[in-house]
């Protein structure tokens, strides 16, 4: 019972969780405002687009959560050998700068992933530190629950 008491009261002790919330409820709404003013032929691919955003949201919190294992990874990948570091490098590099300079997302993603290191920062001076997955899937679950209630909204 002290758990729950504790789970319930987690939002007023470690109040970024909320202003993740907004802002993914922001995002959500821009993103719903964005396939609203498309023509016609956008409308046809709003769940393709919707799809991508939330993906796009998923792999910024992922990637926000985990970045010492998410480093860790690409480092025995580089380290393999010289030719692999630098494809690699070009690679994230080229295709990374390209969609988030010519999508103009780059707003998007830097301030999903402030709001998330935000929330990530509370969480641990709370000392509320779960695994790293959990916690992932719990701030994915509030990242995509806002902005489905942000895409409410705007409705």
């Amino acid at each position: 019972m002290k758990d729950i008491f504790r789970l319930m009261l987690l939002p007023l002790q470690a109040p970024m969780l909320l202003v993740l919330m907004g802002v993914s409820t922001y995002q959500g709404m821009h993103w719903s405002h964005a396939l609203e003013t498309g023509g016609t032929r956008m409308q046809e691919l709003t769940t393709l687009v919707w799809s991508a955003e939330c993906l796009q949201a998923m792999l910024i919190v992922f990637i926000c959560t985990m970045p010492d294992l998410v480093i860790r990874q690409v480092s025995i990948v580089m380290a393999a050998s010289r030719v692999v570091s630098l494809v690699v490098t070009l690679l994230l590099v080229t295709v990374g700068g390209l969609y988030l300079l010519h999508l103009n997302v780059l707003a998007n993603v830097l301030i999903m992933g402030s709001a998330v290191l935000l929330a990530r920062l509370d969480l641990l001076r709370v000392r509320v530190v779960p695994p790293p997955l959990v916690l992932a899937g719990v701030l994915t679950l509030l990242v995509l629950g806002g902005a489905n209630f942000g895409r409410l909204l705007v409705r």
